[in-house]
């Protein structure tokens, strides 16, 4: 069966598209790097503002609501760059699904769906895969939940530790402007605000199942790697 003009031949598709996808696996490992980097300045601030902040009763709580402040900045900034990263890694995947696995098991059968044309399609216009929203939740469940749980146990502890009369309910909320250049209605907006967007971010991202992301939606089968 003689090939259509213009084809390409086989062995020249098969190096094509090894090469093609190499190229796509540098680009995301590129990307998750750039990732780390945004986790790592939110994990180096808020460890050097929870020092700043403990270190003495005169240092101002504001402190710690300025160091949430710039973590959930830097999460979006984050959610931003992983959105990139996913969107390149679908096609990482796409090809491991539909091209490598069926050479793996040596059967062309297992090629499934118009993947080549779906590829095509995103190669000649490119698209984010999920949403703004969705990157941060799942941004926020891997990491950033954690990053605001620290900064939380700090102003706590340094209320406490600072503070012998704020051992009680109405002693602890007295204590929590103390020392505040800001107006306590203002202080305690802000706090409220930022309480407010976290434990939205914490409900949906423990709800909505999409946020767990790829390796949290099945496990791992460890006991077929053993074999």
């Amino acid at each position: 069966m003689e090939e259509p003009e213009g084809a390409v031949e086989s062995k020249d598709y098969y190096s094509v598209m090894i090469h093609f996808y190499r190229g796509e696996l540098g680009r995301i490992m590129s990307w998750r790097q750039r990732l780390d980097v945004t986790t790592n300045w939110a994990i180096v601030g808020a460890t050097g503002m929870i020092t700043f902040g403990l270190n003495s009763p005169d240092h101002s709580h504001l402190i710690f609501l300025f160091g949430n402040y710039l973590s959930l900045l830097l999460l979006v900034i984050e959610a931003r760059r992983y959105r990139y990263y996913d969107a390149f890694r679908a096609r990482v995947r796409m090809l491991e699904a539909h091209f490598i696995m069926p050479v793996v098991m040596k059967d062309v059968k297992l090629l499934q769906g118009d993947w080549r044309r779906v590829m095509a399609d995103d190669l000649l216009q490119p698209s984010f895969k999920i949403s703004a929203m969705m990157a941060i939740l799942r941004r926020f469940r891997r990491n950033y939940v954690w990053i605001f749980l620290l900064i939380t146990s700090a102003w706590i502890v340094k209320i406490w530790i600072h503070y012998p009369d704020s051992h009680s309910f109405s002693g602890f909320f007295h204590f929590l402007t103390a020392g505040d250049s800001l107006p306590g209605g203002v202080f305690l907006v802000l706090c409220l605000a930022l309480y407010v967007i976290l434990a939205f971010l914490t409900i949906s991202a423990y709800v909505v199942r999409e946020a767990a992301g790829e390796f949290g939606s099945r496990s791992m089968r460890g006991r077929k790697w053993m074999r």
